[in-house]
């Protein structure tokens, strides 16, 4: 079979899969989900390298349903038949849409829990128990802690961006994760990178597994134009502000910084200058992060300001612009950061702001990705311009009602959202692996706990 003549259908997927993939308008796979479903249909373990964008969620989640079609069994109470581990809220709540999207035309249950929102009506939902549970790693424990889930009727079990979830000082939790799963399972390990400290990950979770390969760590979006402005720290908020008025064509601009605070910071002058913004980080309460990720997603948000961590799972295929206001300090993430536009066939721009003690990175990005950017001149009057700029009022507090997470504080600075759309686009002829935000996930590393009752948070169903 060639590949021009693989079609889902023909890769043997149950009908009813097919017709929902139809009616979302797929029919060829991706390379990662042509490659991988075959194995996956067997039975097999597999281990996965691909990037995010790449239609990872697809290639594990549509044969497993079909597994799950095929073999029916009665909802395990307080348990799942397949879970999916995910390193962040927003990750996890797109690998349940995704799946509730392919379930349409079955009999199917699927749920999300992580953290943000109070425990109780997760642990009601689980007493009834699910088909397919999509976790972040400490509410998972948290849940079978209050001894509201158990894993021993899991079949299925999908670790998802395991990269990500060593960053995040998750690896106690999950080794803790895998000794509750059943040894009689279908494990499916996916990664965007495959250092040695992953590889070692994988021979716990995995038994003779596939390896399956695509886009390679070093290759960057095709489509995406890369540029690069060098400029003084200190400027670099005025720079970005006047690109952000001055540019044609910008749809939705995605700023990365690699603090939270930092964040914050920029979202508040961005506003005094009249382009509406917001923030998403660990600091952010749960519905403060899902009411600017759906206004950035709608288009009523044109700028969302995110951390790297935060930014796992924004999966916006109207992303024209991306901003890094500071280079990362590894360059892998700089490919992930960039893959977020050009998305869907479209083209993109990707502008980084390069500060003097940043000129190592860039040299490494370049070594890595093997494309040298662009450098642009700062603005035409760009001194005159940032003179003119407004100063934010001094910050605040933001309060949020909602925000049940009850440690780290809420976010601040304004962070609001809506009115008016900046100028888009980017005028040419003017021109740490994630910092310190460990808890963009809205998780934190475990500690050994003693059992509690009370302080517990959690987020409602998917």
């Amino acid at each position: 079979m060639t590949e021009t003549s693989v079609s889902f259908k023909t890769l043997g997927l149950d009908s009813s899969l097919v017709q929902a993939l139809d009616a979302l308008g797929y029919s060829k796979p991706t390379p990662i989900q042509a490659q991988a479903i075959p194995h996956l249909l067997e039975g097999k373990d597999l281990c996965g390298i691909a990037q995010t964008g790449t239609g990872k969620t697809a290639a594990f989640a549509l044969p497993s349903i079909h597994y799950l079609t095929a073999n029916p069994q009665a909802r395990p109470q307080r348990g799942c038949r397949m879970l999916i581990l995910s390193p962040t809220r927003e990750l996890a709540s797109q690998i349940a849409r995704a799946c509730t999207d392919y379930t349409r035309n079955l009999r199917m249950s699927v749920n999300a829990v992580f953290g943000g929102v109070p425990i109780g009506r997760q642990m009601r939902m689980l007493d009834r128990g699910t088909d397919i549970l999509v976790a972040t790693p400490g509410r998972l424990l948290d849940l079978i802690d209050q001894r509201a889930l158990v894993l021993k009727d899991v079949e299925i079990f999908v670790l998802d961006e395991a990269d990500q979830m060593l960053d995040l000082g998750f690896i106690h939790a999950l080794r803790r994760i895998d000794k509750l799963l059943p040894k009689n399972r279908q494990t499916l390990f996916f990664s965007a990178t495959m250092p040695k400290t992953i590889q070692e990950l994988s021979s716990q979770f995995l038994s003779d597994p596939v390896t399956v390969s695509v886009a390679p760590q070093s290759s960057t979006a095709e489509r995406v134009e890369q540029f690069g402005v060098f400029v003084n720290q200190s400027e670099k908020q005025a720079l970005l502000t006047i690109t952000l008025k001055d540019t044609p064509g910008l749809d939705r601009a995605l700023v990365f910084t690699r603090t939270k605070h930092g964040a914050d910071r920029v979202v508040r002058h961005l506003e005094a200058a009249g382009l509406p913004a917001a923030a998403i980080h660990g600091n952010k309460s749960q519905p403060q992060r899902e009411r600017a990720l759906n206004a950035f997603r709608n288009g009523r948000l044109k700028i969302l300001v995110a951390t790297d961590i935060a930014a796992r799972g924004i999966d916006v295929p109207g992303v024209s612009h991306v901003f890094n206001f500071e280079l990362p300090n590894v360059a892998e993430q700089y490919v992930h950061r960039i893959g977020r536009t050009a998305r869907a066939g479209r083209d993109g721009q990707a502008i980084s702001f390069i500060a003097n003690d940043e000129r190592s990175y860039l040299r490494s990005i370049e070594r890595l990705t093997r494309v040298k950017l662009q450098i642009l001149p700062l603005p035409e009057n760009f001194v005159m311009e940032k003179e003119l700029l407004p100063h934010p009022a001094p910050m605040r507090p933001e309060r949020d009602s909602r925000d049940s997470r009850g440690r780290g504080g809420p976010g601040r600075g304004r962070g609001g959202f809506g009115g008016g759309a900046p100028k888009p686009g980017f005028n040419h002829a003017h021109s740490n692996k994630g910092g310190d935000d460990r808890g963009g996930s809205g998780e934190r590393p475990r500690r050994p706990r003693r059992p509690m009752t009370k302080g517990v948070r959690a987020v409602g169903r998917s």
